[in-house]
């Protein structure tokens, strides 16, 4: 099984979003919260979050780049939970039970679109705003010879 860990190329993001993912964070398109946004709501790091940013499942933080990497089924319902909870949290979805589903859904969607891409493959997105809602693009760049290890960190460093 296939997900993405954000990955950072340089320190760019720390300068264009409001919060940056660090390297190895498990990543999904995060288009969630821009779902009742107006071009009104996007103005300066928010613009930048919205148009190309991947929502880190560690820190809730930001990134430009994502890469595909292995991931196990415990660390996948892991992330399935941490979301749920975070929509409980920050969206006001009612209980984890009830937020599950939709996590597990968002899940779904990142693993199956890395799926089918190599190890290493860096992932990028970009969004906008249509008159029905988020558009969401993505774009892959096959692996150029230097290990995901390079920039991300996997596993635990505990």
């Amino acid at each position: 099984m296939k997900l993405a860990r954000t990955i950072r190329l340089d320190e760019s993001d720390d300068n264009v979003f409001h919060q940056a993912a660090s390297s190895g964070e498990w990543a999904i398109s995060g288009g969630f919260a821009f779902s009742n946004f107006s071009e009104d709501d996007l103005a300066g790091k928010t613009r930048q979050e919205f148009a190309n940013g991947w929502l880190s499942l560690d820190s809730f933080g930001r990134a430009t780049f994502a890469a595909v990497t292995v991931i196990t089924e415990q660390e996948f319902q892991e992330l399935i939970d941490r979301l749920a909870a975070h929509f409980v949290e920050y969206y006001g979805a009612p209980n984890i039970d009830a937020a599950r589903p939709v996590a597990a859904e968002e899940l779904e969607q990142m693993r199956a679109m890395c799926e089918d891409h190599d190890d290493n493959t860096i992932v990028m997105i970009s969004r906008s705003l249509t008159d029905t809602g988020v558009h969401e693009s993505y774009r892959f760049s096959a692996p150029q010879g230097a290990s995901l290890d390079t920039f991300a960190v996997h596993g635990s460093v505990d």
